[in-house]
């Protein structure tokens, strides 16, 4: 009984711990806000995309953003002082948010400060936003998803953001086994890129997370497909629907369990083409560090969304 009183004490403890830092780090995003007038969910954004770009993420830190140094301290402070007055003087960017005097690139509001400052000195708006990201990260694919995690922070004003679903519906039969990294021939010999879920026709194909639809429309391989970004950096990739939900669009914010569309076998030829192979469902997932962006495999994942939605039901 005790062990269970423990058990129970521990979990409870993680749980808030959990929602601790997550309160923390809304608290230093707003206050950041205030002094920048830059609003919260971009800064928000921005500190998850450098946390799951990592390959081994501290989710307990506050802040995750890591400023180049050369770019905080300024070229010519070698020895990297703190004082905002000599990293000013070296051209540095670092700034001080907490009023001590110091710019550290370890504090968390002299970080969100000194991004907030860099932003500005290209603009508010939302324009003015993507470009001063360009410039930082010298990327399309880290400004895309910046800019669509903040779109999903602001749709629900909040960054605790975890639940899950399963991509298809599981009141209708289906089955899936792993078939990442199979063997495939049509178009040339390649490897299968995700997990396929055999359902009926129409059965209902869900969104497992919250995200951006960025493309739609059809593939030669995929048929009638959609592609989501999510907010841990991932791209979610559904293919050979029969068709989409009527209010299913690009750049729609979707949640788990949003309805997408419906199972189809649509794919292997041109537009239209369709009963090449069983009706299922394809599922993909990419996951992009910053630099580049693969295929892994999605059967443990299914596996345990699967788990969360059969709990729902």
């Amino acid at each position: 009984m005790l062990f269970i009183v423990l058990f129970v004490l521990l979990i409870n403890s993680s749980v808030n711990a959990e929602e601790s830092v997550y309160d923390e780090r809304m608290a230093l995003f707003k206050k950041t806000e205030a002094l920048t007038q830059i609003p919260w969910y971009y800064f928000a954004a921005i500190d998850n995309y450098e946390r799951n770009i990592k390959k081994n993420a501290d989710d307990e830190k506050v802040v995750s953003i890591d400023v180049p140094p050369e770019l905080w301290f300024g070229l010519g402070n070698s020895s990297m002082i703190h004082d905002e007055r000599l990293i000013m003087f070296f051209n540095g960017k670092g700034k001080d948010g907490n009023g001590d005097g110091k710019a550290d690139p370890e504090n968390p509001e002299d970080i969100l400060q000194t991004i907030g400052n860099y932003i500005l000195e290209y603009g508010q708006t939302k324009d003015d936003i993507k470009i001063a990201l360009w410039n930082y990260y010298n990327r399309d694919l880290s400004v895309q998803t910046i800019m669509n995690t903040a779109k999903v922070f602001q749709t629900f004003q909040d960054i605790n953001l975890t639940d899950r679903d399963f991509p298809v519906s599981i009141s209708h039969n289906y089955s899936y086994r792993s078939t990442w990294g199979d063997r495939r021939g049509f178009g040339g010999l390649r490897i299968h890129e995700g997990t396929d879920i055999f359902a009926g026709y129409g059965t209902p194909v869900k969104s497992t997370t919250y995200g951006v639809i960025e493309m739609m429309g059809w593939n030669l391989y995929g048929g009638w497909r959609i592609g989501i970004r999510d907010i841990y950096n991932i791209y979610h990739y559904y293919g050979h629907m029969n068709g989409y939900d009527d209010d299913i669009k690009v750049g729609q914010v979707v949640k788990p369990g949003d309805v997408l569309g419906s199972v189809g076998s649509t794919g292997y030829g041109p537009p239209g083409t369709s009963g090449k192979f069983p009706p299922h469902l394809h599922y993909g997932m990419y996951k992009d560090n910053g630099t580049s962006e693969w295929s892994f495999d999605p059967y443990p994942y299914l596996k345990k969304w699967e788990r969360i939605a059969k709990q729902k039901d």
